[in-house]
């Protein structure tokens, strides 16, 4: 017999408490997309209570039996028989948040409160100490973070997910907001909402472990939303099903109506998870009382469903502008823009907007997807900005100026000209957002130059004119172009800006060849892009930065920056938001140097100095010289720390040789940051539909 009710995370962790995972468990796995969704969620439920909701968040079950009669003891212990990644998870972040707290304000021992409340048993020792306790694979790990031992923060999956968050709190955590912090952690510990199952002392736990885990396809929401709508519908089912569902069906497969009936409910709900979707759209249909208002609903969603279909299928549009800009919405492959999209093709279809105004407003969408990712900012809370974007556009004016004005002001960070020109010169283009944005965006620049004969850009990859990895020729090339300057900096520096790439038909592998084959290629490919390239002699840092001013203006041109600059922001310089967040990510054990985080994010070394040595920063005694020497000039940021930093990293695990150098095996690459730097930046509000629906259903 089991036993379900509602509850959070403070109920679950308050008290003298602990929950054992059983051997039989696997071990810990959430990866990169289920963290990134969920602290997206996370990030929205703040925003919403930080606003005056007193919002929850549903976020699964957990389902708990006894344990053993020889495990009785001093404290309450339950088992995990399902739902430890998520409560892994929680228990990590909380770690997090206490760590984070404690950096930032030293001394004063803030997060202790958190710590004793919900990470141990304050007054127990020994086994019943800590609340929580994972397989035995993860139990040394674990213990780390929640003891807060120098080894914590590893590179395995406990460390991993323990160092996203401290990554993402650096960079919620706003110095103009007092208590953005402390929202936060009462949104985790009071507004993320789930279910504990306990079952009896005479259920067998391994048997209902074995049928959680081998279950059939689960209802979705589509599925349960169908089954209510016909059951409302006792008199005229079947002539419901011939005239509105069955027509729906044969737009849409069943994903894509669940992903309809959850966009449908973003206008007057922009704040709705998609695990909420029933629940809404079930009270929609409870205030229609007869079988004729709930035809009319599903006609109304019948309709939608034929302008979501141009969202799926562009080909399908008439209007040539409005199809190139639902092409490359589609192209971007983020269903982020989606709720906004069909709302705009809405008011097209009542009569509320002209082709024109359609189609320079997708273009505002377009431009402001592709000046954040030339900047290098994050996607993160793109799925909101959208969202609530749906509710601004009323019909009252062109919906075009209506969607450039919302996505201009407030903290929206749409990029100015002046910005954009900057980091088109000097950011690491190669090293922005996703590697299927950079090459979308590589190919729609391609189509701005207007060929008569254009190039099918399908299947070209992006090619480094000055190549990745330096041959002599390229190297003496360089010294001669560059006298007296460090030409592995030069390199680092130029190699993957946006004036040094372009597209390609020719194989990856011949991409170090000289100047002179590439120049010989691009004459003879067609493609536009490259066209600049071909008329040079030689190729060099002068040449990369003539191509990056005129692609630039070609870029500001083609896609409008917002209605006027944002003075609101106050932001620090995206260049130091990344290094802030790959120190934040660094792994205990491990270091990296100045050159290279200086690569990672498209600056120089001695700037990365400069900057680490007068600003607090995370783990900046885990960066060094290249030869792995600890920097004569490092100081602790407060005067009365005397730590060692060799001791220091030697506790974390790293190693040095005889001469005093760390080793270099345990040196973090520039590819290194730059993932560490993905995971910091992901996509958390990539995929809206998808990754919800794995994380909180399938461990």
């Amino acid at each position: 017999m089991v036993a379900a009710q509602e509850t959070t995370l403070q109920e679950l962790l308050e008290g003298t408490k602990q929950y054992l995972v059983p051997l039989y468990q696997r071990p810990y796995q959430w990866g990169k997309s289920q963290l990134e969704q969920l602290w997206g969620d996370i990030v929205e439920l703040t925003e919403d209570r930080a606003e005056g909701y007193r919002s929850t968040h549903f976020i699964g079950s957990l389902v708990l039996a006894p344990p053993p009669a020889s495990l009785a003891g001093g404290v309450t212990t339950f088992l995990v028989v399902d739902g430890q990644q998520r409560l892994t998870t929680l228990s990590l972040l909380l770690a997090a948040i206490r760590d984070h707290i404690d950096d930032q304000n030293p001394g004063e021992n803030a997060g202790e409160e958190i710590k004793n409340r919900f990470l141990v048993n304050q007054y127990k020792k020994g086994r019943d100490h800590i609340k929580l306790v994972p397989t035995q694979a993860d139990r040394s790990s674990f213990n780390a973070v929640i003891k807060r031992l120098p080894d914590s923060g590893g590179q395995d999956t406990i460390g991993t997910a323990y160092r996203f968050f401290r990554s993402q709190l650096t960079m919620f955590d706003d110095p103009d907001i007092a208590e953005d912090i402390q929202t936060l952690q009462e949104a985790v510990i009071e507004g993320l909402a789930l279910v504990s199952i306990s079952t009896h002392p005479d259920d067998n736990v391994h048997r209902i472990f074995q049928s959680l885990n081998n279950t059939g396809l689960k209802l979705t929401q589509g599925d349960l939303l169908r089954n209510y709508i016909f059951m409302r519908l006792p008199e005229s089912d079947e002539e419901a099903y011939e005239r509105y569902w069955h027509p729906l069906q044969e737009k849409l497969d069943n994903d894509q109506i669940e992903q309809l009936f959850w966009i449908d409910l973003a206008k007057d709900n922009p704040t709705v998870k998609v695990s909420d979707t029933f629940i809404f759209q079930q009270r929609r249909l409870d205030h229609l009382t007869t079988e004729a208002e709930i035809h009319a609903e599903l006609s109304r969603l019948n309709q939608l469903a034929s302008l979501y279909q141009l969202i799926l299928h562009p080909e399908l549009e008439g209007n040539p502008q409005i199809r190139l800009r639902l092409r490359r919405l589609k192209e971007w492959a983020a269903t982020t823009p989606h709720p906004l999209v069909l709302e705009l093709l809405h008011h097209r279809a009542v009569g509320n907007a002209a082709d024109e105004e359609l189609a320079r407003a997708l273009l505002t969408v377009e431009s402001y997807l592709i000046r954040r990712l030339l900047v290098g900012r994050p996607t993160q809370g793109l799925n909101r900005i959208f969202r609530t974007a749906v509710s601004i556009v009323t019909g009252e004016e062109p919906i075009d100026k209506q969607v450039s004005r919302f996505l201009s002001t407030g903290q929206r960070h749409f990029t100015a000209d002046d910005e954009l020109h900057s980091a088109i010169m000097n950011n690491p283009f190669y090293r922005s957002g996703r590697a299927n944005h950079r090459h979308a965006f590589l190919r729609w620049l391609e189509e701005e130059f207007g060929s008569q004969e254009p190039v099918d850009t399908s299947k070209l990859t992006i090619e480094h004119v000055m190549p990745q990895t330096l041959t002599p020729e390229w190297r003496s090339a360089l010294e001669a172009a560059c006298p007296g300057q460090d030409i592995e900096e030069v390199h680092d520096l130029t190699q993957h800006t946006l004036g040094n790439l372009t597209l390609t038909g020719y194989n990856s592998s011949l991409s170090n060849h000289s100047f002179d084959w590439k120049r010989a290629e691009m004459l003879k490919s067609g493609v536009r892009l490259s066209a600049s390239i071909a008329e040079q002699k030689q190729w060099g840092p002068d040449q990369i930065h003539t191509r990056a001013e005129q692609l630039a203006e070609i870029i500001i041109n083609a896609w409008p920056g917002p209605r006027h600059k944002d003075a609101t922001t106050g932001d620090i310089a995206p260049v130091w938001r990344k290094l802030r967040n790959i120190l934040t990510a660094l792994p205990a054990g491990r270091w990296t140097s100045y050159g290279n985080i200086a690569a990672a994010i498209g600056t120089a070394a001695q700037p990365v100095g400069n900057y680490i040595a007068v600003n607090p920063l995370p783990n900046a005694h885990r960066v060094m010289r290249s030869n792995g020497e600890i920097s004569a000039n490092f100081r602790w940021l407060n005067p009365e720390d005397k730590t060692d930093p060799r001791t220091l990293l030697e506790d974390e695990g790293v190693s040095f040789t005889k001469a005093g150098n760390a080793h270099t095996k345990l040196r973090l690459s520039v590819e290194e940051l730059t993932e560490l730097l993905e995971l910091t930046e992901g996509d958390a509000a990539y995929s809206y539909m998808d990754i919800e629906q794995r994380i909180y259903h399938n461990e």
